[in-house]
Order: C-alpha cells, then structure tokens, then sequence
C-alpha cells in the first residue's frame, strides 16, 4: 500500500494530497502530492546519508501531518522501521521505551523538542511533557521548521546522496507502545505485510473514490485514501471549526473518535457520506444521532493497535441487536475470532502483529475483552477481563449491560464497582446525561433498562461527568469508581 502510495503520489503531482482549515471552514492545500512525495525522498536521502540501513530502528516523533506522512514514506522506501514516540505519554514512560527501542536516530519536530526556557509555552499549549531529548544519549533531528534550542534539520547533512532502491522485502516496519509501566514498557510490532494487509482491510471497508476528499487525522486513514487518489482533510481541533469544515468539504467519508463526534453534535455539526468510529467504545445511541444528523451510514470499527481493523457494523445493525453485550460486527475478512478458555476473546490474521518488541512472535492476540460469537458469527463484548466487579458471590462483566444505558439523552455510561468492605463491592451506573437532556427524563427512560438487568441491577445510579482519559479520550473506568466512591447516588429500587 506505501508502495502504491507512492506511485500515486508521482503521477499527479500537482493534485492536492493533505488539506487543512481556515477557522471559517473554508479547504486550504497543505500540500500536493508532488510536494509530499519530494519531502519523502529528502527524508530518505538524509537517513541514507547518516548511515542508517534496512533494519535499523527510527524514533518518530512528529505531529499528524505532512511530514509524520512524509518520515512513514521514507522509513518504508530504506527498510527502516519507525518507533512511534507519543510526546503526551510523559518524560518517565518516554525513556523507559526509548531504552527498549534503541533507535539509531530520533526525527522530532520543535514542538516535540519543547521542553525548557523559550519553549516552555509551545510545550504546555501542545500538551506535552518530554525529557531533553539531547539528554537521552542518541542522535536527535529536527523535522520541520527549526527553533532555537532545536537539534539540527535533518535534511542538513543530506548533500546530495543518491536515493538507494526501494526495499521490496517483508520485515519490521513499525513499532507501537501500548500499555506497559516505566520498568516493563510493551510495544508491538507490525511487518510491513501486516501494515499493508490492515491498509487493504480498511480500503475494502471505505470504498474512497478518486478526486473526493476523505476527512481523518489517522495513518490508516491517510494512506488508503491517497493511495486510492483521494485528498484528505485533517479535522480541526475546535468542534465549531470541525462543523464548519464538514459543511464546506462535503467529505466522502469521515473517520473521528467517538469524543471527536459527540463534540461535533454538540456543535450542531452536519455529516454526510459515510462515517466511522473508533478508538473508543461506540454506541447504537451516537451512531443513530450520526444518522440523523445527515450521514448516509454510520460504522462502528473495532480495531486494537496489534490488528487493525478487525470489526465493523453499521448503525442499522448495532441498533437493531435484541441481547446483552455490545455488537461489534463480524470479523472482517481475513481476520479468525474466538473465545478462550477464560472468556477472552482471541483474535487472528495475517493484519495483526507479527510479536511483541523482546518476545517470540505469536499468531494470536488476546484482545483483553470478554467476548463470544453470535449464531451469525458476529463479535459480541462483554468488557474487559479486568473490570469484572464482584457483588456477593456473584461476578459481573459491566460490558454486557451497558449499552442498554444509552437511551437517548444519554451520552455515556459506565457500571462501575465501589469498595463496600470485607471484600464486596456495590454496583453504580454511572450516566451522563447529553448538555441538553431533561434530566427527570433521563432517569425516567433509564428506569426499564435497569429493571431489566435482573441480577445485575445496580445498587445507585449517579447522574455526573465521566472522566476520559488517554490521547483518544476514552471513559476513564477507574477515575469514574473513584468519583462515584466520591459522590452520593440515588438507590436504584
């Protein structure tokens, strides 16, 4: 697929690629496809020069973007593979994966070197906390414009070194960290078979035309979609810019995080086309409100960062699932699910990773979920393993009644333990009701859901903000016990 990227790129060169906003909403070119492709060959010009050769490891740490796509390109062309640095993760997790990657070169652009004295305000308005780079032991270079304090550009020593032959080979290609802690950091590692297989995977899903724009930040989004010859528009950060730029585009399809949409709805934003989600719990609830606010289909993608995607299921489909559990959709094609011994569910394919970074490669992932298959073959979540909440003798999987909460005027909701001594805990639904909802009604529709949850019914029912968490913004379980520990709750009788 970055194969194919690349050929694309070439042969329209003055088409526009990568698009942004103006803060009325009006599309500007971020850059063309000529210019994206010519930044990628830079880019592998200078790795080339410095010595690095197919297999060595890249740290990237560099902003959603052109260049972040530009960096992906030549890494692909060298057969390198890229760490992915998350500048947010913080300066103690940052060195602790570092340490496990041992990148020969880290590529980082001026906000990601933000750490100290004139920096100090582009750090805290990019929400960033790194160490000095420089501190870290290894070569450090600047991708993009250069401040002062800045480790050098990159491109400075490239002179004029002649672009190798594109590797054409199978082999590592990326590295993602996912959970961990500082003395044990965890990070996956995807081939470039695997990488290319999960890019189709998504192509088959969207179905993006030639010429028509596709709104979405992601890897997985930028390069199905330019490989196919569709412009991307990266989504603007404020939700009322988000809605204006939705209605200026007219996208053909749009990907945003579930917090992304319910921002936009809030924003009275317009949707058309095809829309889908992920990187968080979606419900039938937010995809009918995508619905009705105009969008032809609205697609809940179940994904994880060691296979993506693995799932998917329309608006009409989730909403219309009669049993417990959240509906995730069947498997998508190539991808094996089943269940473990202990309820988990498993999951296979030639788009998952090839192994974790240290450890023996492993064909199956186990996706931390408690899930099972429906008579169709559908994936059905019951919750992760590890939010099980034990009330009595008897232990409850929260995932299996929480979709029933989302009844409408409901954003979120979260069943989440709460210590009641010797062991037990009492059960609380934790609901946050949308900005605009009645609250009596809410708790007058929550009422049939709840009594339907038989053994399983709540203790309380507390109406509040639920805390998010993480770059993607997901329901913060642990911070929402903690609030509910906090907060008085209405009986549930």
């Amino acid at each position: 697929m970055l194969d194919a990227l690349a050929h694309t790129l070439r042969s329209d060169p003055g088409r526009p690629a990568v698009l942004g906003t103006t803060r009325s909403g009006a599309v500007r070119t971020k850059a063309t496809c000529g210019e994206l492709a010519g930044l990628a060959d830079r880019y592998a010009s200078a790795l080339h020069a410095r010595g690095l050769r197919r297999g060595d490891t890249v740290g990237v740490a560099v902003r959603p973007g052109p260049r972040a796509l530009a960096v992906m390109l030549a890494v692909h062309r060298l057969g390198l593979r890229a760490a992915v640095l998350d500048p947010g993760a913080g300066p103690d997790v940052l060195r602790a994966r570092l340490a496990l990657a041992r990148p020969s070169v880290v590529l980082a652009d001026a906000a990601a070197q933000a750490v100290a004295g004139w920096a100090r305000p582009l750090a805290r308005r990019a929400r960033l906390a790194l160490p000095d780079l420089a501190e870290l032991g290894g070569p450090v270079a600047t991708v993009g414009r250069r401040l002062p304090g800045c480790a050098p550009a990159l491109e400075a020593v490239s002179g004029t070194s002649v672009l190798p032959r594109a590797v054409d080979e199978d082999g590592d290609a990326v590295i993602v960290f996912t959970s961990g802690t500082t003395s044990r950091p965890r990070a996956v590692v995807h081939t470039r078979a695997s990488l290319a297989t999960g890019m189709a995977t998504v192509t088959d899903l969207v179905r993006p035309k030639p010429g028509l724009p596709v709104l979405g930040g992601t890897f997985f989004v930028l390069v199905p979609s330019l490989a196919s010859g569709a412009p991307v528009a990266l989504p603007a950060r404020s939700p009322r810019v988000l809605a204006r730029q939705m209605r200026r585009l007219a996208p053909q399809a749009t990907y945003l995080t579930p917090p992304q949409l319910r921002a936009a709805l809030a924003a009275d934003a317009r949707f058309g086309g095809r829309v889908y989600t992920g990187s968080a719990p979606a419900s039938a609830e937010l995809l009918t409100r995508v619905r009705h606010a105009g969008a032809d289909e609205a697609w809940g993608v179940y994904a994880l960062t060691e296979l993506f995607p693995a799932a998917a299921v329309e608006q009409a489909e989730k909403a219309a699932f009669p049993d417990d559990g959240d509906l995730v959709g069947a498997p998508l094609p190539g991808v094996t699910a089943r269940t473990g011994p202990d309820g988990e569910l498993l999951l296979s394919g030639p788009g998952s990773r090839d192994r974790y970074l240290g450890e023996e490669p492993d064909p199956w992932v186990r996706t931390g979920d408690r899930g099972m298959l429906d008579a169709r073959g559908r994936i059905v979540l019951a919750g992760r393993c590890k939010d099980m909440v034990l009330r009595g003798a008897e232990n409850i999987y929260p995932g299996l009644y929480e979709p029933a909460l989302h009844v409408p005027g409901v954003e979120l909701a979260l069943l989440v333990g709460v210590p009641a001594g010797d062991g037990d805990e009492r059960l609380v639904a934790v609901v946050q009701p949308r900005r605009e909802a009645d609250r009596a009604d809410v708790r007058a529709a929550l009422a049939g859901p709840l009594r339907r949850m038989g053994t399983a019914r709540p203790d309380a029912l507390l109406l509040a903000d639920i805390p998010l968490s993480g770059r993607s913004l997901k329901p913060d379980r642990a911070a929402t016990a903690r609030l509910a520990a906090e907060r008085p709750a209405e009986p549930v009788r």
